[in-house]
């Protein structure tokens, strides 16, 4: 009986666990809503199960993404190419990060403006975490390099 109480525990205290990760939050989100890739390798599948091809693998932590679906544990995503696929739960993270779109390099600004002073020049393809996303303009950071920049220029800021 003893055992049992203790194993019991130990699932309780798991579920627990699962149920307050931020993970789980992302289940109470309208569709779409963006996360980020939270590991440095990530499968895409053609469907939600371990049963289904693999699509792409990712090698790029924190690149941002549009979750469009959800079924059980898995996670519908589509990527800044415009590729969707489905991914585990648990390679998504909630923090906000966009990546530097366009063939020319991006402008970080000192304040949300086109005439404030340049700080940074980001190239294509670079991943920073952005905040503060307000009338066409996010705090976008990478690697602690931080400055404003047009939300045109980025994919993971305008409301999926």
């Amino acid at each position: 009986m003893m055992k049992n109480n203790v194993k019991l525990s130990v699932y309780l205290a798991a579920f627990c666990a699962a149920a307050m990760s931020p993970l789980s939050a992302q289940s109470n989100n309208k569709l779409p809503y963006w996360a980020s890739l939270d590991e440095p390798e990530a499968r895409m599948r053609t469907g939600p199960s371990t049963e289904f091809p693999v699509k792409w693998v990712y090698k790029r932590k924190d690149l941002p993404l549009k979750v469009v679906d959800r079924h059980s544990v898995w996670r519908k995503v589509e990527d800044p190419d415009g590729d969707q696929g489905w991914m585990h739960v648990r390679l998504l993270s909630p923090t906000r990060t966009a990546i530097v779109i366009g063939s020319s390099n991006g402008a970080l600004r000192d304040a949300p403006s086109p005439t404030a002073r340049i700080a940074w020049r980001v190239e294509p393809g670079v991943v920073g975490r952005i905040d503060d996303c307000q009338k066409g303009w996010c705090r976008f950071d990478t690697s602690g390099r931080a400055g404003y920049i047009e939300a045109e220029q980025i994919y993971g800021d305008e409301t999926p």
